[in-house]
């Protein structure tokens, strides 16, 4: 087959498997839209652009989507205006409980609530079907332009180019992505044109050289123009494509190295024509800069006007939030899990996964082409260092000036010779960086937030993965690669995707306990199925409920399971779902319906134990707390009593809780757990050293409320640095609850920290069990102040 059929099967079956994503994945449920989209109908309503607040409380349907560049949203707005979408606000029913971003086993997976008999072919319903597709064709042009920059990168190797086009058209993140409203669909083919015009500009059968491109010429304004507009549009799409920028500025200088070199017929230039070189790379950056600024220009003094700074990060970070401490390198790569999840695919609201074994082969897969890449680098400079001792040997009798002239000569030669593959590499570089930089400050350690360099990312896989074997196995490895990715793509809406959405998952319970438990004349508990109610702090608890549906109801009522403390009478675990599984509010169910839920517990690792807890079921209105009753005036039921029973140990409330620095928090116990104000606790903590402490912490407990006012506190000096590696250590800390203390339960927190040289505190962060650190304090446990 030729190689215009196959990029244009690549493209027909991207545009198939992207037309299915937009079809089947239920609107609103892809990563982030019911956040974009808001801002294409309020534009679309004919309505100026919103002003962001720094509240997330107050902000609208957007939410932090307010701070992106609008063009994708007036683009969207554009192809959707003739439509009525008042119902909006009726279309986009938010699930209150929903596990946003958390992978779970019973569900709740669902962003939005989808009524059956809802038209999908009128107002909003459409609307978002119509930009999701025209998304789907701007997919299609990054596929395009990804085989494009394949084939300037190794024009010698086809497969190179089609391969690359080929992973990027069945990445399933990238085609549930294109099936979405998202504005990545417009900045990544925006910022992969870019590479491709600047990677023409220096390749040999496109650059100008000499007279040709001098800065004035008709023939290299017009080229570099053009690329001013198309990084001006990226710019106004999305503020991650400014890692463009240094790129223009070094191929403008690169190019003019190319013409002064060609007048020289390949000598080596003197430092005066160097400096030209410079003075007119800086002259064609700035020309291309003044079309990027007259199309992108005004959002980034609109930032500056409103919000003080030129990106507007300020407000979209106070709507997003942020990290309660930046993030360090090593907290961000222990995060590289969900991050590569989210690179290859991960669905929903990043929380419905492909099978691990899926993610356990591309991963292996991306290995194996970093491995490739450094040896295709390694193998191409030693061809380059033997190529150019032979032409132009760097002499010893050659004053120092010369032979640093010769190295930056040889330097720009290597970097034009292979000058697509240099600037996809640095592109790529520039995403992932800025993608780190903002990871630190907020919770994005997600996969594909690097997709603005996704085209670079294609083919450098590619090149790392067959560029250093020869043809004919290169064609077969790519060709394996590309088919498995399309199975999976092709698999994810029918296997795992759909499956998510669809109702009565559960139809009955296996070994029911019969109930007849009633709730406000309008559902009624028949039955339960406790599986185990025995159990150990760290446990799940599984539960399956079976409901009765008495009455119409116009409220919506979630269902609310509890594991309720004997002494606190509060929950130590909890779970809160609407019926269904999260997707059937009680307001679409209809009288004589009989529905299945199931439900998993988590016990906390530092409950308190021995303790007998109640397993308490009832139904609560989520706007106002209201619950329904029962014929009695209860508004719960207890079901069942789950025996929890200590982790065997050597300290009371045996724990395995690691700090930083080998510090481990293994045992603890309160007196009392319930108290009145002006009461005295007894908090002994038992804390164990895995490696040597060189210096003395300070330990800290507080009995903290939610606005973090401290009802009682004690800071502890313990000589740590004397502590023996292996030796459990009591700690024991009294907190005196202050007599203005009102009645409530709240949270005991402890952690301890030492003074730096400028008196700050410096706490020790948690390590959670797959070795990520958090937190820098731990809530231990409550304690209630009657």
């Amino acid at each position: 087959m030729t190689e215009k059929r196959w990029i244009a099967l690549i493209l027909a079956l991207f545009i198939l498997l992207g037309a299915i994503y937009a079809v089947t994945t239920p609107v609103f449920e892809a990563s982030d839209e019911l956040w974009h989209y808001p801002m294409v109908r309020h534009l679309a309503d004919g309505n100026p652009l919103p002003v962001q607040v720094f509240d997330p409380a107050l902000a609208g349907p957007w939410n932090q989507e307010a701070s992106q560049p609008p063009l994708y949203y007036y683009l969207g707005a554009a192809l959707t205006f003739w439509l009525d979408t008042s119902d909006m606000e009726a279309i986009r029913w938010l699930n209150p409980h929903v596990d946003n971003g958390i992978i779970t086993a019973d569900g709740n997976n669902n962003l939005a609530v989808h009524n059956p008999v809802w038209n999908p072919l009128q107002g909003t319903l459409l609307a978002v079907r119509i930009v999701r597709l025209f998304s789907v064709l701007l997919g299609a042009a990054t596929v395009y332009l990804t085989y494009r920059i394949g084939r300037e990168a190794v024009p010698d190797r086809l497969e190179i180019g089609l391969g690359a086009a080929a992973v990027n058209a069945f990445m399933p993140m990238f085609i549930f992505i294109s099936g979405a409203v998202n504005n990545d669909n417009l900045a990544i083919p925006l910022a992969s044109l870019a590479l491709l015009l600047l990677i023409r500009m220096i390749g040999k059968r496109y650059s100008v050289t000499g007279d040709q491109c001098s800065v004035f010429s008709v023939q290299c304004v017009g080229r570099w123009v053009l690329i001013g507009v198309v990084v001006g549009l990226a710019l106004l799409t999305k503020e991650g494509t400014f890692a463009l920028l240094p790129l223009v500025g070094g191929t403008a200088v690169l190019s003019q190295w190319q013409a002064y070199r060609a007048k020289t017929e390949g000598g080596d230039l003197a430092w005066r024509q160097w400096l030209a070189v410079l003075g007119r790379g800086i002259l064609i950056f700035g020309l291309t800069m003044i079309p990027a600024l007259l199309i992108a220009g005004w959002w980034y003094v609109r930032n500056l006007n409103l919000y003080g700074d030129l990106l507007g990060w300020s407000a979209f970070i106070a709507v997003l939030g942020q990290r309660a401490h930046p993030a360090s390198l090593i907290q961000l790569w222990s995060e590289r899990r969900g991050f590569m999840m989210a690179y290859w695919g991960l669905f929903g609201g990043v929380n419905i996964p492909m099978p691990a074994w899926i993610y356990t082969i591309l991963n292996g897969v991306l290995v194996i082409a970093v491995l490739g890449f450094v040896v295709f680098v390694i193998g191409r400079l030693r061809d380059w260092r033997l190529e150019i001792r032979d032409q132009s040997p760097i002499s010893n009798l050659q004053s120092p000036t010369s032979n640093l002239q010769s190295l930056i000569s040889n330097l720009f030669l290597f970097v034009e010779r292979y000058f697509a593959l240099v600037v996809c590499f640095l592109f790529a570089s520039a995403v992932v960086y800025g993608l780190i930089k903002w990871a630190t400050t907020t919770w994005s350690s997600q996969g594909r937030l690097v997709f603005t360099a996704l085209s670079a990312l294609c083919v450098l896989l590619v090149v790392g993965l067959v560029g250093w074997l020869p043809p004919r196995p290169s064609r077969w490895i790519v060709g394996a690669l590309a088919g498995f990715l399309f199975v999976v793509a092709a698999a994810a809406p029918f296997l795992w995707i759909q499956p998510a959405y669809a109702t009565g998952r559960y139809t009955e319970i296996a070994n029911p306990t019969d109930t007849a438990v009633t709730f406000g004349n309008k559902m009624q508990l028949t039955g339960y199925e406790l599986a185990q109610k025995e159990a150990q702090p760290g446990d799940e608890i599984d539960l399956w409920l079976a409901w009765e549906v008495l009455q119409p109801m116009a409220r919506d009522w979630s269902v609310f399971v509890h594991l309720t403390d004997p002494v606190l009478g509060v929950p130590i675990a909890q779970r809160d779902m609407y019926p269904d599984q999260g997707l059937r509010p009680t307001s679409l169910l209809r009288p004589g319906e009989r529905i299945v839920n199931f439900y998993r517990l988590s016990v906390p690792d530092t409950a308190v134990a021995p303790a007998d807890l109640a397993l308490n079921v009832g139904l609560y209105d989520y706007e106002t707390g209201e619950r329904l009753a029962l014929p009695d005036g209860r508004d719960l039921v207890m079901l069942d009593v789950v025996r929890l029973t200590a982790v065997p140990g050597q300290t009371p409330n045996p724990v395995s809780v690691n700090f930083e620095k080998g510090v481990e928090l293994v045992g603890y116990e309160l007196e009392p757990r319930r108290a009145a104000a002006g009461d005295t606790l007894d908090l002994t903590l038992y804390w164990q050293l895995n490696q040597p402490l060189p210096e003395d912490y300070t330990f800290f407990a507080q009995v903290v409320d939610e606005d973090t006012t401290r009802w009682a506190s004690q800071d502890l000096p313990v000589p740590t640095a004397t502590w023996e590696t292996g030796q459990v250590i009591p700690v024991p800390m009294t907190l005196i609850l202050s007599e203005e203390t009102p009645p409530g339960v709240y949270p005991i927190i402890i952690g301890l920290y030492t003074r730096t040289e400028d008196g700050s505190f410096a706490r020790l962060q948690r390590i959670t069990d797959d070795g990520r650190p958090t937190d820098d304090f731990l809530q231990l446990t409550l304690v209630r102040v009657d």
